[in-house]
């Protein structure tokens, strides 16, 4: 692999998390489910494709501002996941305990 395509499938992946994010701060979480699976199939690619190669330093530089960038994108749909789990977990525990509720006092 020459820099020009490891450059090209860093660009992809971040690609990728940036569609990630937007739909996980949309709500999208069927959509962001979707891209999901098409990044990891990217890092598949990637993986396979890994060999050793010396970037000359603007490639190197690109290479670092990337993964900078997917690892932002990261952070921000975790943080928008994160928020959404809680929302679950707060309908769930309400849940739960209208139903205890309704066992309890469902008889009267």
């Amino acid at each position: 692999m020459n820099s020009f395509q490891i450059i090209t499938h860093y660009e992809s992946l971040s690609d990728l998390t940036e569609r990630m994010c937007e739909a996980a701060a949309q709500g999208d979480w069927d959509k962001l489910a979707s891209i999901e699976q098409q990044c990891a199939q990217q890092v598949a690619i990637m993986k396979l494709a890994d060999a050793p190669i010396t970037l000359d330093e603007p490639t190197r530089q690109r290479k670092m501002q990337l993964i900078k960038k997917i690892l932002a994108d990261d952070a921000e749909i975790r943080n928008h996941t994160e928020k959404w789990m809680g929302q679950l977990q707060r309908i769930m525990q309400s849940n739960r305990q209208e139903q205890r509720l309704q066992q309890v006092y469902g008889g009267c």
